[in-house]
């Protein structure tokens, strides 16, 4: 959103902290780390299979990209939620068979972002839906700019944890995913 209440979900600023925030960036440059692009990309989709000192080790996701993954599996998602919601990130890592689905939410006024938080529940429990069949695990994360550190996102923030989801300001410590720790 731009200061002064104009625009939305792809306005310059929102953008800006998506792209600062992009997990395949940030995975590509730790050392030991190597993104290919999928054999499964299909067009603008963003998938990358993820290799750690050229083990496989996941899969990164945006978008209708994890559609795609799922696809791949099997899994016909018109048959199990009846719209699709689509994460900005996520990644499926292989050692824990765990999924973090990962939505960016940034603010510089007061707008709907406000409320968007509160659908985290929701939310998990439909990615949770798609990937019971494949019995793979589901949690459900919030990275948040500064603006929600703020004493009125309290009840939110608590409310958020209270449903089994979780929020990080700015970043997301590397060593929540589970993922191999890069070499030194």
């Amino acid at each position: 959103m731009r200061k002064g209440g104009l625009g939305g979900g792809n306005t310059i600023t929102g953008m800006d902290f998506e792209f600062k925030t992009d997990l395949s960036n940030f995975i590509s440059n730790l050392n030991g780390y190597e993104l290919k692009e999928s054999r499964l990309k299909k067009g603008s989709s963003i998938f990358f299979d993820i290799y750690f000192n050229n083990n496989f080790v996941g899969y990164i996701f945006q978008k209708h990209a994890l559609y795609l993954f799922l696809e791949n599996e099997g899994v016909i998602w018109k048959n199990i939620i009846s719209k699709k919601i689509l994460p900005d990130d996520s990644v499926f890592v292989l050692l824990n068979n765990k999924i973090f689905v990962i939505e960016k939410k940034y603010q510089e006024v007061s707008g709907s972002v406000d409320e968007k938080l509160q659908t985290c529940d929701y939310k998990k429990k439909q990615y949770q839906k798609l990937f019971a069949l494949l019995n793979i695990d589901v949690e459900y994360v919030y990275l948040l700019n500064d603006w929600f550190m703020k004493p009125e996102y309290k009840d939110v923030l608590n409310y958020i944890h209270s449903v089994g989801c979780y929020y990080y300001f700015n970043y997301i410590p590397f060593k929540t995913f589970g993922l191999p720790m890069p070499n030194e």
